[in-house]
């Protein structure tokens, strides 16, 4: 039996770990010049042009084509801090990075791997726990206006600086209108609740905050009213098109008059279709496909607002706040079509609005959740991209300090405060994993 070999040159130890520090560092020099108030954006351009302008560690670093092991793994840990924190992204790599940097420098020094990280995970058990207990302070006993500065904080290192009393007092009022309270008792603050839509024209301030959801969407046809009150909302996931009988299907006709009668029958579907949904009280249809002029004509004789072409998780959002379904069929299990009138989502208006150069629908007054629509005004795309992602990470900030009903104070006096005390927390112990705690402590 022979012996199995693989190909290739195998690298272990010593020279291995200096390759992964240096592609996790060459990371961090990348995103280091982005950090804090005076970071710089950097501008990204892919293979086909695509320019993107931005100071968010977590998009630099997703546009960024990373080949190296270690450093893929940098990248993954900004996109995940992005999905559970919303902000920070830029710090958690840098930190990262200078702790591997420095958790190098003692395996070079004989101290083993496994000591660096018993004594990492201990430093940060206790950094929680002196946070907690010494830093951190209620939420309530400070008022409002914590929250804003909270906001603020978020926005000094991006584009909105500038403007930041207004966006910060924007996202504040937003994220306190989305409360919610689950059957715990616990209150939950949905960032998803907040829909962001970007208007080209005027300028940052002239940014507004709608009571409502919006979609980027207007009627299907002129002779439709551009308000409804007390609207009841189907939301359809299907065409609502001419009906054809599918490829494949072979009807023999001998009278030519016949082919008249299948065409007819073809239209009857359609029109019994429209016919069911206004029948069971809906006058305002979110379609996520196609509504042809024929259907259109029933739904304007109906005074009904038809909307065609809506996104899928808009009509999703709109069907959960307004405590209706998306109905994906009228069929039932014995192929009988009908529409059950619980399937339908209230709202107090359903209207139409221009705002720049869009059109938009707005629905107020929504049965379940009070959703709230930030319309962003600006010059271009890439402004407008940029402060998105910046309204976005202002919004998980809030969301954060609210949930939890606690903040520390900013400035980087927390990370110099637990420098101090690791620091002296490490000469209190006598085996090798103080190293390592001082090591954390000079990286913090």
């Amino acid at each position: 039996m022979s012996q199995i070999s693989i190909l290739g040159q195998r690298e272990q130890g010593q020279d291995v770990r200096t390759q992964n520090i240096t592609a996790v560092l060459s990371l961090s020099n990348i995103v280091k010049t982005s950090l804090g108030p005076q970071g710089l954006d950097k501008m990204l351009v892919d293979d086909i042009g695509d320019v993107t302008i931005t100071n968010d560690g977590a998009t630099i670093l997703k546009q960024l084509e990373v080949t190296h092991p270690a450093a893929k793994v940098l990248c993954e840990l900004s996109q995940i801090q992005d999905r559970e924190v919303g902000d920070g992204t830029t710090s958690v790599v840098i930190l990262a990075a200078e702790l591997l940097k420095r958790g190098n420098e003692l395996v070079k020094n004989n101290i083993h791997p496994t000591s660096v990280m018993a004594g990492y995970r201990l430093a940060l058990r206790e950094s929680i726990k002196f946070i907690q207990s010494n830093l951190s302070v209620k939420v309530d006993s400070l008022g409002r206006e914590a929250l804003i500065n909270a906001a603020k904080t978020s926005m000094s290192s991006k584009l909105l600086n500038a403007e930041s009393d207004f966006f910060a007092e924007m996202v504040v009022k937003a994220m306190e209108q989305v409360k919610t309270v689950n059957h715990t008792g616990t209150a939950k603050y949905p960032v998803k609740a907040v829909h962001i839509l970007k208007t080209h024209g005027l300028s940052a301030k002239d940014s507004i905050l709608v009571d409502g959801y919006a979609i980027e969407a207007t009627r299907s046809a002129q002779g439709m009213p551009k308000s409804i009150k007390n609207a009841k909302i189907a939301c359809v996931d299907f065409n609502l098109n001419k009906y054809r009988l599918a490829m494949g299907v072979q009807v023999l006709v001998h009278d030519p008059e016949a082919l008249d009668k299948i065409r007819m029958a073809e239209l009857d579907v359609c029109k019994q279709r429209c016919k069911m949904l206004i029948d069971a009280g809906a006058n305002v249809i979110l379609c996520s496909r196609g509504i042809d002029d024929f259907a259109l004509k029933y739904f304007v004789e109906a005074g009904c607002i038809a909307i065609r072409r809506v996104p899928k998780n808009d009509l999703k959002r709109i069907a959960n706040n307004t405590g209706g379904k998306v109905v994906v069929s009228l069929a039932d299990i014995e192929g009988e079509e009908s529409f059950d009138p619980s399937n339908l989502g209230d709202c107090e208006e359903v209207f139409e609005k221009r705002v720049g150069d869009w059109e938009y629908m707005f629905f107020q007054g929504m049965a379940e959740t009070r959703a709230q629509t930030i319309i962003l005004r600006g010059a271009n795309d890439f402004f407008l991209e940029e402060v998105e992602r910046s309204m976005h990470d202002s919004l998980c900030v809030i969301k954060r300090v609210l949930e939890s009903n606690s903040i520390v104070a900013g400035g980087g006096s927390v990370e110099v405060a637990l420098s101090v005390y690791l620091d002296k927390f490490a000469r209190t112990l006598g085996s090798r994993e103080q190293l390592a705690i001082a090591e954390f402590s000079e990286a913090l």
